[in-house]
């Protein structure tokens, strides 16, 4: 089937899109407003996009009068944000921080959560989160309804336990962003295979090894 999103709402060509490039990882960001209130809210259209430097992408839609969200503009004014990765005991937090709360009320606060001291940025990050990346921002480009915004980590927070040699990430299970409206994904299934070269491709199936005849 062919659909042409020119022909469908934007509701639907959202719900198409979301339901096909899955799963996503969630960024649920930290930052800080002028006033002082730190505000928490989880975002999909999330990814790393270099190593060298560490660049990280987050879009943020505008909220529903139109307007940029309390992320957006947060991050627009201090030029920082805290990326905290959401692990199964964090879900019910990380939902409820996706409320639509009044910028002076904290959702850190609502979860009942705390915040921790970042190490070179001003925005806090989620203490209970196994995983957070203080980023500081690179530059931020609108996209219709969206702003791209581009931020390098300039440090990382690993709970111990999930450090193996040489810094190997080991056990690390967030959850991930299905479809809209509220579909999620587990990430504990999974399977390792590694990559061939061209130079094993061209040399085909390996052979069984031969046996002395009886």
């Amino acid at each position: 089937m062919q659909i042409d999103p020119l022909r469908h709402t934007k509701a639907d060509n959202y719900k198409l899109l979301t339901n096909l490039v899955v799963p996503r990882p969630i960024a649920w960001i930290s930052s800080r407003s002028p006033d002082g209130v730190v505000n928490l809210a989880p975002f999909s259209f999330f990814n790393a996009v270099g190593s060298d430097p560490l660049y990280l992408i987050v879009s943020i839609g505008d909220n529903d009068a139109g307007g940029p969200k309390d992320t957006a503009r947060n991050i627009r004014a201090s030029g920082e944000f805290v990326v905290n990765l959401v692990t199964e005991e964090l879900f019910d937090a990380m939902n409820l921080s996706a409320a639509d709360f009044p910028p002076e009320q904290s959702e850190l606060e609502a979860a009942h959560l705390h915040a921790a001291p970042s190490v070179r940025i001003g925005a806090p990050r989620v203490a209970e989160a196994q995983a957070s990346l203080e980023c500081k921002l690179h530059s931020a480009q609108s996209l219709g309804a969206n702003t791209l915004f581009i931020g390098e980590v300039v440090m990382f927070h690993v709970a111990d336990h999930l450090l193996g040699p040489r810094l190997h990430i080991e056990n690390f299970a967030p959850i991930g962003r299905l479809g809209s409206p509220s579909v999620y994904c587990r990430t504990t299934d999974r399977f390792d295979v590694a990559r061939i070269s061209y130079a094993q491709w061209r040399r085909g199936p390996a052979e069984p090894p031969v046996t002395a005849a009886d």
